[in-house]
């Protein structure tokens, strides 16, 4: 008798904690989404230049290849943040912040990269 009733012991926990985990990932999606101001932000970067572009976006850091694409989904604010000049002893820092739905491309011109908006 003692097993059984581990048995629903266990069992009757393993309910309730399902229960509450469900609860649980509700209010920390809530709560996600008033921290970040519960904007989903999705764009796309591409690297139109023949250098790597190292750039954060909301503070992640990641590289673009020449010609590489990547399709963005941020919770932050989309706000990327590189270095026009790519010289080690010299950094410009400039930032944007993105908008939904936009496609922008690195491009370098006479005198620096810079991020265009293209679409």
């Amino acid at each position: 008798m003692l097993t059984v009733e581990k048995m629903n012991s266990t069992s009757h926990l393993f309910e309730t904690a399902s229960a509450n985990q469900d609860l649980f990932i509700g209010l920390n999606q809530e709560d996600g989404e008033t921290i970040n101001g519960g904007v989903e932000e999705k764009f796309t970067i591409k690297n139109k230049t023949n250098f790597d572009i190292t750039h954060l976006v909301d503070g992640v850091s990641w590289t673009l290849k020449p010609n590489e694409s990547v399709d963005w989904t941020a919770w932050g604010g989309g706000i990327l943040k590189f270095d026009t000049d790519g010289r080690n002893d010299y950094v410009n820092e400039r930032s944007y912040d993105l908008e939904n739905g936009k496609k922008y491309e690195f491009q370098k011109d006479l005198l620096a990269i810079n991020l265009f908006e293209v679409a």
